[in-house]
């Protein structure tokens, strides 16, 4: 269990996969498919590690809610909202996907009369990262449990 306060949204964000990931996941991969990190639109950045660009394939979707915290999980879109339809959420490595990024953009940004839905709209679709912090943050308490089965895929 944890809280804090929300305090950003990024529209169009890059994803900076952790080195975790990194390593066991995209590494491999490079090592089978030379062209893995552009078919999926990633690229090397300094320190050996790698990022992938905005846009609609982005493992984070359109947009991200950001509030700061030591285990590094934020909120996000997704471009897999096949994956709302099945029992088994665990298919993240521990941020949490929202199934509508539009309301929560919505809900956060109403007091502001410069954030149009359409001008939303147009943030998450611009490819270029853009950070918005929000005038009010808001807090975001979470509460994490299991069933203490874990399963191997």
């Amino acid at each position: 269990m944890f809280s804090d306060d929300l305090e950003e949204i990024v529209f169009s964000p890059y994803w900076n996969i952790p080195p975790s990931i990194a390593k066991a996941e995209i590494v491999p991969l490079i090592e089978k498919n030379p062209n893995y990190l552009a078919q999926h639109n990633m690229e090397s950045v300094s320190g050996g590690g790698f990022r992938q660009r905005p846009g609609p394939d982005n493992s984070l979707g359109r947009v991200k809610f950001l509030f700061p915290n030591s285990f590094n999980i934020y909120f996000h879109d997704t471009p897999a909202k096949s994956l709302f339809e099945k029992d088994n959420r665990a298919y993240s490595h521990g941020c949490i996907r929202l199934s509508d990024p539009v309301w929560m953009d919505t809900y956060l940004v109403e007091t502001s009369p410069e954030c149009t839905p359409e001008k939303i709209e147009s943030a998450m679709n611009a490819g270029l990262e853009k950070h918005v912090p929000l005038k009010h943050t808001v807090p975001v308490i979470i509460t994490y449990y299991n069933d203490g089965v874990v399963e191997n895929n």
